[in-house]
């Protein structure tokens, strides 16, 4: 935009230093700049690609109450009351808050009040140096100043702190959406690592007791040295993969506890097994409506118009300031005199404050601003294209897993026939060994594929309800400025 602020830099700098004075009239009555807004054009898609494209409502905020596990739903509301990161961050809130009511302060004046007693004495000089008569004085006074904000720097400044003040929140939400997500995450962990032990130690059961069968054929003669070998390897590896499973329920359990703010002693999982588990069916909506429910955007847009606002601070700090001040009061040289009427005093003064030459530091500030405005302009960019990418990434991979884990279970059914005819037929004996361990080892294979799919699915379907911002719904401008 072309105004006296494209013109400013050049009047004040070195080479006309006094300009300034000839163009004060004109700029007391130019009135409060305007920044122009950054061009924040987005891309959005009409419909995401692995999604109908149909407007949907916003998921529920407590999510992770529609897998229907009582467990799950205790422990991600200790994490929504218990988490050290949201508890840190809404002691963030309660700064920006206070920060914004330090930049609101200059917009009302400011008031002191002061009282002084004090005695002096003087010399004086005669034909011989003697001390004078000390005297007292007292006084009472009030005092105010107050700086016009012709140029709107110090409403720029409030409106900076207080979308600041709305990035906390926003910043709060988005903490405590990773924070229930992770808590879902492990959770489902856990559940699979059991899962998978549960079947390590079946299986182990079922691959000792074909050891036993090779065993007594061995002794009869029907089965070889190199047989018996082959299968207490089998038995050797299922229970080798049993401790490292354990392993991951501990750790995962420790890694919970902090989640909700509690030692690891404190807490327990029971779990019932993944199948106990509901997978969600998940509407994902309309892209444009992400605008609205991602609390990471939500955070990223409320620092972009903080940085707009701080734009606007640093231009008008290149304008005069112009300041009022006033001082009134009561002052006598004897306190019984100090309230009569004669004893009033007052002062009122307007001053004109105009930087001439600061070496390019006001300039440089705005130059500062500026530059912090377009890289959280692309940041915000970012944000936006990053949601839309989660959300096609989750719709993907929750269409496929379901897929995959229909598929496995097939598998899983054929592996299980296969594995018990082999071993019927082993104890009559009219089957070889190496077939059995084919079926065995493709059974073992298949229980732990599916088991891993299933884990994946629900991963996939939290990771959904995380990229579809959990509940978030930004609230309107009346709900959600802040004030000082």
């Amino acid at each position: 935009m072309e105004d006296g602020l494209s013109a400013w830099p050049k009047v004040a700098s070195v080479h006309r230093p006094f300009a300034v004075l000839r163009l004060a009239p004109l700029l007391l009555l130019s009135g409060c700049l305007a920044v122009e807004a950054p061009d924040a054009r987005l891309d959005v898609p009409g419909a995401f690609r692995a999604g109908a494209s149909r407007e949907a409502p916003p998921v529920r905020s407590d999510w992770w109450r529609s897998f229907r596990s009582a467990e799950l739903a205790r422990l991600s509301d200790a994490a929504e009351t218990g988490n050290l990161d949201i508890a840190a961050a809404v002691a963030r809130i309660e700064q920006a808050d206070a920060q914004a009511r330090i930049a609101g302060a200059p917009l009302l004046p400011f008031v002191g009040a002061s009282a002084d007693a004090g005695r002096s004495r003087s010399a004086t000089a005669g034909r011989s140096t003697s001390v004078g008569e000390g005297r007292n004085q007292y006084s009472l006074g009030l005092s105010t100043s107050f700086e016009l904000d012709i140029w709107g720097k110090n409403r720029a400044a409030l409106r900076s702190a207080e979308q600041s003040a709305l990035a906390a929140r926003y910043e709060r939400d988005t903490v405590a959406l990773t924070s229930t997500s992770a808590t879902a995450q492990l959770y489902f962990r856990i559940l699979a690592a059991r899962d998978r032990r549960r079947i390590a130690n079946e299986n182990l059961a079922s691959a000792t007791r074909v050891l036993k069968l090779i065993n007594e054929r061995l002794t009869v003669g029907t089965a070889t040295a190199l047989d018996l070998a082959q299968q207490e390897s089998i038995v050797a590896n299922q229970r080798a993969g049993i401790p490292p499973l354990d392993q991951e329920i501990e750790q995962n359990i420790a890694s919970l506890a902090v989640l909700i703010g509690r030692a690891p002693e404190r807490i327990s999982v029971a779990g019932a097994g993944m199948n106990a588990v509901t997978v969600p069916q998940v509407a994902a909506g309309l892209p444009s409506s992400l605008l609205l429910r991602r609390p990471d955007i939500a955070f990223a847009e409320a620092n972009l118009a903080s940085a707009n606002a701080s734009v606007e601070t640093a231009r008008a700090a290149l304008f005069p300031t112009i300041t009022l001040t006033g001082s009134t009061g009561l002052q006598s040289l004897a306190l019984s005199r100090l309230f009569d009427p004669t004893a009033t005093f007052y002062s009122l003064a307007a001053g004109l404050t105009q930087p001439i030459f600061d070496n390019g530091r006001l300039q440089a500030e705005v130059a500062l601003q500026t530059a912090r405005q377009k890289e959280l302009l692309e940041a915000y960019r970012k944000a936006v294209l990053t949601a839309f990418s989660d959300v096609d990434r989750a719709l993907v991979a929750v269409r496929y897993l379901a897929e995959q884990e229909r598929l496995q279970r097939e598998s899983l059914a054929s592996s299980r026939r296969a594995y018990e005819l082999s071993e019927q037929r082993l104890k009559e004996g009219t089957v070889d060994i190496v077939t059995v361990l084919n079926t065995q080892q493709s059974l073992f294979q298949a229980e732990d594929s599916l088991t891993q799919i299933r884990l994946s699915r629900l991963l996939a379907a939290v990771a959904l309800y995380q990229a579809l911002g959990g509940g978030f719904v930004k609230p309107g401008p009346a709900d959600a400025k802040p004030r000082p």
